[in-house]
């Protein structure tokens, strides 16, 4: 798929990392223009190729967890916990899985992977309380913007983050 977005035989294409470990395609040992991401989870995979801009997407199994508690305190903000705190049953692993895709997305996308101390990104309330796309600014980066659209299924939780606009 990636091979003919970009146009190229599989002996023109090529990949490298970033510093952080964000893959990238080379077409004849140049960056190419598109952006790509990749995850997998259990039985689930997902793709997601952007034309221009960055694009990260996060996929993961709707398996029962025991750690939700201890995921969320490392990389959760303030009021994402306290609303998985409040939340019960079904809600609250929803809420987790919200929240976690969309943030190891937009981490993705902007190539921090976890370096980034997610407890001060705070994914939109909209998203949190069942929107299923929201757009985001970061305080730390103000000229950018990103669409988050949650992708989730019975079966698995996923969400991709997308640059609108990049300067």
């Amino acid at each position: 798929m990636l091979r003919e977005r970009l146009g190229c035989g599989n002996d023109q294409l090529s990949f490298d990392a970033s510093q952080r470990g964000k893959p990238f395609a080379l077409v004849n040992g140049v960056p190419a223009p598109i952006g790509f991401s990749v995850s997998h989870s259990g039985r689930h995979g997902l793709i997601a190729v952007a034309p221009t801009g960055r694009v990260g997407i996060d996929v993961e199994d709707r398996a029962a967890r025991a750690d939700l508690d201890a995921v969320a305190a490392m990389t959760f903000a303030p009021v994402e916990r306290a609303e998985l705190a409040a939340a019960s049953g079904g809600r609250r692993t929803d809420l987790f899985f919200t929240i976690w895709t969309t943030k190891e997305a937009l981490t993705k996308a902007l190539g921090v992977g976890l370096s980034k101390d997610l407890r001060r990104l705070e994914i939109p309330r909209a998203m949190r309380r069942g929107a299923k796309r929201a757009v985001l600014r970061l305080p730390d980066l103000p000229t950018e913007t990103w669409q988050l659209e949650n992708l989730e299924t019975p079966d698995f939780a996923a969400a991709i983050a997308t640059e609108l606009n990049s300067d």
